[in-house]
């Protein structure tokens, strides 16, 4: 069976017991020939398995042959998600974090109609509604262990379009071709941000990059579409796995500047909480920071003004060969602590 996490990719997954990380495991094979798509963050795969198993009060791979399903009247609240994966997964999720489980971690399940909600007709932010297992996919979970089980489920699904068909089906509609300034050419799936992200690469990098090059740009569709992981380890950056990795990462050697670079559409500038978190994230970096936010255009710039961190840089792509810088002593560049 494929390894879908690997332990060193992911803290959290490295915590659990082997029997746990080995039900993680199979839950994602299972979900991989439901036809969910694999190529999320480790962490997010190994949230969006632990929700899915507390969907169906799964504790154990034994659990699979008696599965419960809304056909049982068994379904879980949200809160009730993080309760149950704290409890049996070792899991230490606030519970202030509810909304997760509904917007990340249960999305792709409910959008593919793997998991089901109670009320689907209540609003969406309704606290009472629940989340359980589709009795269809349960009755396929049900004979999971069977000799011929891949089969039955490649059976059973012939007729269906999974999401990962339909999504991969979306993405070839329309690529993005982007060059990076070594010469490699990357393809990012349609959409503003990745737009952003081109132009960060091709616009921002020949001004200010002082000769970067990419160390990590990921797409919406693929997290990792590039990574240098040998070159980022050199430089003492922190656990590529992590949640808060920023959009585009460059390095110049020439300045010893690393560029950690937001590109801003719906959310995520580099206010001062999230500037005070990649600090503390890289503070073994043995590279200066560069810390930049960017925008499409003014418009947009403007609806996230007052957010931006002091001691950062903003670039607006619609006004390319400007900068604007969010402190008055000293134009691009690496802010030092004073002692």
């Amino acid at each position: 069976m494929k390894q879908y996490i690997s332990p060193d990719k992911s803290k959290t997954y490295r915590s659990k017991t082997k029997s746990v990380q080995k039900l993680i495991n199979t839950t994602l094979y299972i979900l991989d020939l439901f036809g969910i798509p694999m190529d999320e963050t480790p962490r997010r795969l190994e949230r969006m398995a632990i929700s899915f198993l507390a969907c169906g009060d799964i504790k154990k791979l034994s659990d699979f042959k008696s599965v419960k399903s809304l056909d049982d009247n068994y379904s879980h609240k949200t809160r009730e998600v993080i309760e149950y994966v704290n409890e049996h997964f070792n899991e230490n999720i606030s519970s202030g974090s509810y909304d997760d489980i509904r917007r990340k971690d249960l999305k792709l399940l409910t959008v593919a109609g793997i998991v089901l909600q109670s009320s689907p007709s209540s609003a969406t932010n309704d606290s009472t509604r629940g989340y359980g297992i589709n009795p269809f996919y349960a009755k396929l979970l049900r004979s999971y262990g069977d000799s011929s089980w891949e089969k039955t489920v490649f059976d059973a699904l012939k007729g269906v379009e999974s999401l990962n068909q339909k999504l991969k089906r979306l993405r070839e509609l329309v690529k993005i071709d982007v060059s990076l300034p070594s010469g490699v050419k990357l393809t990012f799936s349609a959409g503003e941000h990745n737009n952003l992200q081109k132009a960060i690469i091709e616009e921002f990098l020949p001004r200010y990059g002082h000769g970067s090059e990419v160390l990590y740009v990921g797409d919406t569709s693929n997290k990792y579409l590039h990574l240098n992981d040998v070159k980022l380890k050199e430089l003492n950056f922190f656990e590529l796995s992590h949640e808060e990795l920023p959009d585009v990462i460059t390095y110049s050697k020439s300045k010893n500047w690393l560029y950690l670079i937001e590109a801003v559409h719906s959310s995520g500038p580099i206010s001062e909480l999230r500037l005070i978190q990649l600090k503390k994230l890289t503070q073994e970096c043995n590279a200066d920071i560069v810390y930049v936010t960017a925008f499409l255009n003014r418009i947009k710039f403007r609806q996230f003004m007052t957010e931006i961190a002091w001691e950062t840089e903003v670039w607006i792509a619609d006004n390319a060969d400007h900068l604007i810088h969010f402190n008055g002593d000293k134009f691009l560049g690496p802010y030092k602590e004073e002692a």
